[in-house]
């Protein structure tokens, strides 16, 4: 067998090996893409299920606090409101007093437990946690946007679109947010 005959079967001997380990490496690339695509899926319903958990037990704590504190300063104000302690006779100014202790008892129970109204810090908690959340969900649709855009560039070029076809593996859809679900969330109390 001639030298130049050996060269040219080793040449292409080589050449069907590179061909060879980048048709595997391609399609290994696609293979983790693809987990990487699954796993920023994940994150998004990581993220939905805080935002879920949050706006459904955090909302309905605020709520329920700040009801309590309404409750409160409405016994007091109506208390305060009542009519002149001077035109009342002992019977009503006993009754009166009774009613000043409980309210006085039921605001000292929550001053005990919280040394200040705290309605308004818990709204902007609320808010600071809501915001929080938004922040860690974009995060996670960017990230699985931007796998999603790596991966179904490679889908689309040639030469890796090859392999692409070969393997079956199709572009993956872009989260999109639905209409009204772009539109903004209204928080009722």
């Amino acid at each position: 067998m001639p030298t130049w005959l050996i060269i040219i079967l080793i040449v292409v001997g080589l050449l069907a090996l590179i061909v060879l380990i980048w048709a595997i490496s391609t399609s290994n690339y696609f293979k983790t893409a693809k987990v990487k695509i699954d796993e920023s899926k994940s994150s998004i319903d990581v993220a939905l299920t805080k935002r879920f958990d949050l706006l459904t037990k955090s909302l309905a704590s605020v709520k329920g606090y700040a009801k309590h504190e309404f409750e409160t300063l409405s016994k007091v104000i109506e208390l305060r409101n009542s009519r002149g302690i001077s035109d009342m006779n002992m019977k009503e100014k006993s009754d009166f007093n009774s009613k000043l202790d409980q309210a006085a008892s039921g605001i000292n129970v929550v001053m005990e437990q919280y040394p200040e109204l705290k309605a308004n810090t818990n709204f902007n908690k609320l808010q600071d946690q809501i915001s929080d959340c938004e922040d860690n969900l974009q995060a996670a649709r960017r990230i699985f946007n931007s796998n999603v855009s790596t991966y179904n560039q490679k889908v689309v070029s040639f030469p890796s679109s090859i392999i692409a076809n070969m393997k079956h593996f199709e572009k993956e859809e872009f989260f999109v947010a639905e209409e009204a679900k772009k539109q903004d969330v209204n928080i009722e109390f």
